[in-house]
Protein backbone atom coordinates (compact mmCIF):
# COMPACT_ATOMS: atom_id res chain seq x y z
CA UNK A 1 0.00 0.00 0.00
CA UNK A 2 1.62 3.49 -0.67
CA UNK A 3 1.26 6.61 1.55
CA UNK A 4 1.60 9.90 2.01
CA UNK A 5 2.81 12.29 4.07
CA UNK A 6 0.75 15.13 6.42
CA UNK A 7 2.04 17.82 3.54
CA UNK A 8 0.99 15.93 0.88
CA UNK A 9 -2.33 15.48 2.31
CA UNK A 10 -2.52 19.15 3.25
CA UNK A 11 -2.09 19.91 -0.39
CA UNK A 12 -4.28 17.44 -2.02
CA UNK A 13 -7.17 18.27 0.39
CA UNK A 14 -6.89 22.34 0.31
CA UNK A 15 -5.87 22.47 4.19
CA UNK A 16 -3.43 23.35 6.61
CA UNK A 17 -1.40 20.68 7.45
CA UNK A 18 -2.00 20.80 11.25
CA UNK A 19 -5.25 20.35 10.81
CA UNK A 20 -4.62 17.21 9.00
CA UNK A 21 -2.49 16.45 11.94
CA UNK A 22 -5.76 16.74 13.85
CA UNK A 23 -7.87 14.60 12.10
CA UNK A 24 -5.23 12.02 12.29
CA UNK A 25 -4.94 12.17 16.10
CA UNK A 26 -8.46 12.04 16.48
CA UNK A 27 -9.04 8.73 14.04
CA UNK A 28 -10.74 10.49 11.79
CA UNK A 29 -8.86 9.25 8.98
CA UNK A 30 -9.18 5.57 7.76
CA UNK A 31 -6.03 3.67 6.82
CA UNK A 32 -3.77 6.35 9.08
CA UNK A 33 -0.50 4.51 10.91
CA UNK A 34 1.70 6.37 12.84
CA UNK A 35 5.34 5.24 12.22
CA UNK A 36 7.75 6.63 15.05
CA UNK A 37 6.94 10.34 15.40
CA UNK A 38 5.23 10.76 12.03
CA UNK A 39 1.74 9.92 10.34
CA UNK A 40 1.80 8.13 6.80
CA UNK A 41 -1.41 8.16 5.13
CA UNK A 42 -3.17 5.77 2.82
CA UNK A 43 -3.03 7.18 -0.98
CA UNK A 44 -6.39 6.60 -1.47
CA UNK A 45 -7.64 7.76 2.08
CA UNK A 46 -10.78 10.12 1.58
CA UNK A 47 -11.19 13.59 3.22
CA UNK A 48 -13.51 13.17 6.28
CA UNK A 49 -16.84 15.43 6.60
CA UNK A 50 -16.37 18.57 8.56
CA UNK A 51 -17.66 18.45 11.99
CA UNK A 52 -17.98 21.60 13.02
CA UNK A 53 -20.94 23.88 13.64
CA UNK A 54 -21.59 26.00 11.13
CA UNK A 55 -24.79 27.25 11.29
CA UNK A 56 -24.07 29.62 14.45
CA UNK A 57 -26.28 27.94 16.71
CA UNK A 58 -24.82 26.83 19.39
CA UNK A 59 -26.44 23.80 21.57
CA UNK A 60 -26.26 24.96 25.61
CA UNK A 61 -26.22 21.99 28.12
CA UNK A 62 -28.04 21.80 31.07
CA UNK A 63 -26.25 21.64 34.22
CA UNK A 64 -27.37 19.56 37.16
CA UNK A 65 -29.07 22.56 39.38
CA UNK A 66 -31.91 23.65 36.39
CA UNK A 67 -29.79 26.19 34.88
CA UNK A 68 -28.19 26.64 31.88
CA UNK A 69 -24.16 27.14 31.43
CA UNK A 70 -25.02 31.02 30.95
CA UNK A 71 -26.78 31.01 34.75
CA UNK A 72 -30.63 31.47 33.44
CA UNK A 73 -33.29 29.20 34.62
CA UNK A 74 -34.89 26.22 32.87
CA UNK A 75 -38.19 24.63 32.96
Amino acid sequence: MDFMTIQQVSEKWGICARRVQTLCMEGRIEGVERLGHQWIIPVNAEKPKDARIKSGKYIKKKSGNGESEDGKKTV
